[in-house]
C-alpha cells in the first residue's frame, strides 16, 4: 500500500509542479502545519515536512511515517501602463489560475538514533499568465501569448542522527529537476549587413516567441536541531546553491516567412542560491507553542539570465533584440517569520502565523513575466489527530506590495504599476506505522 501511495504522490508532484510568485524563484515553504505557523518551523521540524525545513528534525521519529501535502496557489496579478492621456494604455489582470504542488515524504528509523527518509516536493516556482489582448495596444494591435513558468521538483534522500538527547543533525542530497517555459512577443530588430542573416537591411518584426526547456541540478541541505528541554528548541538549516542546466527548443513561427529557421536548440543555466535559516521554538505554557525564524537567501547571485542559441542566425537575431540576456540585478533578501500553535484538547490544535517577504528584484528590472513583490503573509490552520493519523488544513493570504516603474528611469523592465495577491489553501495527511 505504501508503494501505491508513493507512486501516486510522485505522479502528482511531477505533473503538477507549483508555480506562483513568492520569495524570488522559491516558494515560501512546504507542509500545512508549518504554513499555518507562518513558516516559522526550522526550530521545530517535527513532522513529515522536516525534509524541507530541517532534516535534523527527522532524528526524533520513532516510527515509520508517510506524509503527503497538497497546495493550490491562486494568484491574481495586475499591470497598468499609463501615458499622458487619461485612459491607461494597458490595464491588465490575470485570469484566475490554479497552480498545484506539494510534498510526499517517507521516514524509517533504522536504529534508536538514526533515521533514513525520502522526500519529493516542489520547493521552487515562479510564473505568470496574461491575456494577450490586454497588451495589444503596445504590440501593434496584434494579440500575442504572454506567459512564463519556471519551477523545480526536488528528490531528496535523507539521513538524520541523534548525537545526544539534546543535539540532532541531518542532511539531504537534493536532485533538482527544473522546468522553464516562456511565451512573449519577440519584438523587432533592425537588420544591417549581417552575413548570418539573409535579409535586406531594414526593420523586421520577429512575431511570437516560445520556448520550452528542462534540466537537472544537484545540491544538499544540512540541519542541526538543539533541544535543551521539552519547552525549548533551536534549529539551523543551510541549503547549498544548485545550478540547473537547462536544454530545450525555441520557436518563432514568423521566421520561415523570411527564409530563416523557425526553431533553434538552446541552453541556459539558472542557479538557485544559498539559503540559510535559523529558528527557535518555545512553549511558555503547556497548551501554547510559539516559534520564530529568520531566513536569508543569496539572491544577489542571480544577476542575469543568459541564453545560448545553437542556430547561428538565431544567435545573431536574439543578440540584436536583447533576448539573449535577461537582466535581473536581484539582491539578497531576509524574511522574518513568527507562528503560534494552541492545543484545544488532546486531538485538536489551532495555528496562526505571519511573515514578511521582501522583493529581491529592484524596480528597474520589473516586468510582467518575472514579477517581484514584497509580501506580507497571514496564515491560519487547524490540525486533527486520530490515533496515528494526522490531518492538517492551512490557509495563507499573501498581500503583495504595489510597485510602480516610471518611464523616465533608466530601465531594463516594463514601465507601469504592478500589483499581486495570492490565496493558498493546503491539506496535509500523515500516518505513523
Amino acid at each position: 500500500m505504501f508503494r501505491k501511495w508513493l507512486l501516486m504522490a510522485l505522479a502528482v508532484v511531477l505533473v503538477l509542479p507549483s508555480l506562483a510568485p513568492a520569495n524570488g524563484l522559491n516558494l515560501n515553504g512546504l507542509g500545512s502545519r508549518a504554513q499555518g505557523m507562518g513558516g516559522a518551523f526550522v526550530g521545530l521540524a517535527n513532522d513529515f515536512s522536516a525534509v524541507f525545513w530541517n532534516p535534523a528534525g527527522a532524528a526524533g521519529f520513532r516510527k515509520e511515517m508517510f506524509g503527503f501535502y497538497a497546495t493550490d496557489l491562486i494568484p491574481t496579478a495586475t499591470y497598468r501602463m499609463t501615458t499622458m492621456i487619461p485612459e491607461p494604455l494597458v490595464d491588465a489582470k490575470t485570469k484566475t489560475s490554479h497552480y498545484l504542488g506539494g510534498l510526499a515524504a517517507y521516514y524509517k528509523p533504522i536504529s534508536s538514533k538514526a533515521v533514513v527518509g525520502l522526500g519529493i516536493g516542489t520547493p521552487s516556482g515562479l510564473g505568470a499568465m496574461w491575456d494577450g489582448q490586454d497588451f495589444a495596444p503596445i504590440t501593434g494591435g496584434i494579440q500575442y501569448d504572454w506567459s512564463s513558468k519556471v519551477g523545480v521538483v526536488s528528490i531528496s534522500p535523507l539521513v538524520a542522527v541523534k548525537l545526544s538527547d539534546i543535539i540532532s543533525v541531518g542532511a539531504t542530497v537534493n536532485l533538482n529537476y527544473g522546468m522553464f517555459s516562456l511565451k512573449m512577443p519577440a519584438g523587432t530588430v533592425t537588420v544591417g549587413e549581417e552575413p548570418e542573416i539573409p535579409l535586406p537591411p531594414g526593420q523586421w518584426d520577429l512575431g511570437q516567441y516560445e520556448e520550452n526547456m528542462n534540466g537537472w541540478g544537484i545540491g544538499a541541505t544540512f540541519g542541526v536541531l538543539v533541544t535543551p528541554s521539552a519547552k525549548l528548541g533551536f534549529g539551523l538549516t543551510v541549503r547549498t546553491p544548485s545550478t540547473v542546466s537547462f536544454n530545450g527548443t525555441a520557436n518563432m513561427p514568423t521566421l520561415p516567412v523570411y527564409e530563416l529557421p523557425g526553431s533553434s536548440d538552446l541552453k541556459r543555466k539558472i542557479t538557485w542560491p544559498l539559503w540559510i535559516a535559523g529558528g527557535v521554538s518555545f512553549r511558555p505554557v503547556h497548551r501554547l507553542l510559539l516559534s520564530a525564524d529568520v531566513h536569508w537567501t543569496q539572491w544577489s547571485k542571480l544577476d542575469r539570465i543568459t541564453t545560448d542559441y545553437l542556430e547561428s542566425a538565431w544567435g545573431t537575431l536574439v543578440e540584436m533584440s536583447g533576448m539573449d540576456v535577461r537582466v535581473l540585478d536581484w539582491k539578497d533578501a531576509t524574511q522574518l517569520r513568527i507562528g503560534a500553535e494552541y492545543t484545544l484538547n488532546a486531538s485538536t490544535v489551532l495555528r496562526a502565523g505571519y511573515y514578511n517577504d521582501p522583493a529581491p528584484g529592484p524596480l528597474a528590472t520589473l516586468n510582467v513575466l518575472l514579477p517581484s513583490h514584497t509580501f506580507n503573509s497571514f496564515a491560519i490552520g487547524v490540525g486533527q489527530t486520530i490515533s496515528d493519523l494526522q490531518i492538517d488544513l492551512g490557509l495563507e493570504y499573501l498581500a503583495g506590495s504595489t510597485r510602480t516603474l516610471i518611464p523616465s528611469l533608466p530601465t531594463e523592465g516594463m514601465p507601469g504599476t504592478y500589483g499581486m495577491k495570492i490565496v493558498v489553501p493546503t491539506l496535509s495527511v500523515s500516518y505513523k506505522f
